[in-house]
């Protein structure tokens, strides 16, 4: 028996503002999307264009306030080809919320608070 991944979950309160930042800040693009006729979620589906793996986006619409990520201890991890380029960007659009230089790596925060890994070509 053999298992993969296939996606990762994250809800989000915002729906197109996420999605504006998933696409700015990590080039991700909507793959698919689920939403029953009765508007109550809607399920939208990210990827790189690269792997398999996809990031799915949860929106619920009876939620009335942003989601409590408590402790937020939890983060996705992403490879970066140009790391100084990326840095830049972030940077520019003022989403860095965490540099570790020792070693190498640094975090962005998306609109819902969640923390995002920036790791150079050949970290993981």
């Amino acid at each position: 028996m053999r298992f993969t991944f296939a996606h990762n979950n994250i809800n989000v309160f915002e729906l197109e503002r996420s999605l504006a930042f998933y696409n700015m800040a990590l080039g991700l693009e909507e793959v698919r999307r689920i939403a029953p006729q009765d508007g109550s979620f809607v399920l939208v589906f990210l990827g790189d264009g690269v792997t398999g793996h996809k990031l799915e986006l949860t929106w619920m619409r009876d939620r009335k306030e942003p989601y409590n990520l408590g402790d937020n201890e939890i983060h996705i991890g992403f490879r970066v080809d140009d790391f100084d380029a990326a840095h830049k960007r972030h940077k520019e659009m003022g989403v860095i919320c965490h540099e570790n230089p020792a070693m190498g790596i640094y975090f962005i925060e998306d609109p819902d608070g969640y923390w995002l890994e920036i790791l150079p070509p050949g970290r993981g």
